[in-house]
């Protein structure tokens, strides 16, 4: 079985960083698609960032494009969120999730248990 446990936030000041890890383990991490979910208060689950299995091949939304990284270490079972330029839009409880696709609807099979980042202004 599949656990995924995310750590690495908290509370930071609008224009600063934050960097998220979500532990893998349970299965071969190196063949699965890891990505990154965030919902803030009052609004539903929205997809923020992704990294394939293989190539370690990035995607984004647009909202967080050009502020936030997305990367792997395969030897450690962990992926990684680097956030800068964090805005007080960026507060909401992030999710790492898992699959062998991506789905950035939400419909992937592992989900960690979320984790809370607060920016404030």
């Amino acid at each position: 079985q599949v656990q995924l446990v995310e750590s690495g936030g908290g509370l930071v000041q609008a224009g600063g960083s934050l960097r998220l890890s979500c532990t893998f383990s349970g299965r071969a991490f190196s063949s699965y698609v890891m990505a990154w979910f965030r919902q803030a208060p009052g609004k539903e689950r929205e997809f923020v960032a992704a990294i394939s299995a293989l190539l370690g091949t990035t995607y984004y939304a647009d909202s967080v494009k050009g502020r936030f990284t997305a990367s792997r270490d395969n030897a450690r079972n962990t992926v990684y969120l680097q956030m800068n330029s964090l805005k007080p839009d960026d507060t909401a409880v992030y999710y790492c999730a898992a699959d062998s696709r991506l789905s950035a609807s939400g419909d992937m099979d592992y989900w960690g248990k979320g984790i809370l980042v607060t920016v404030s202004s």
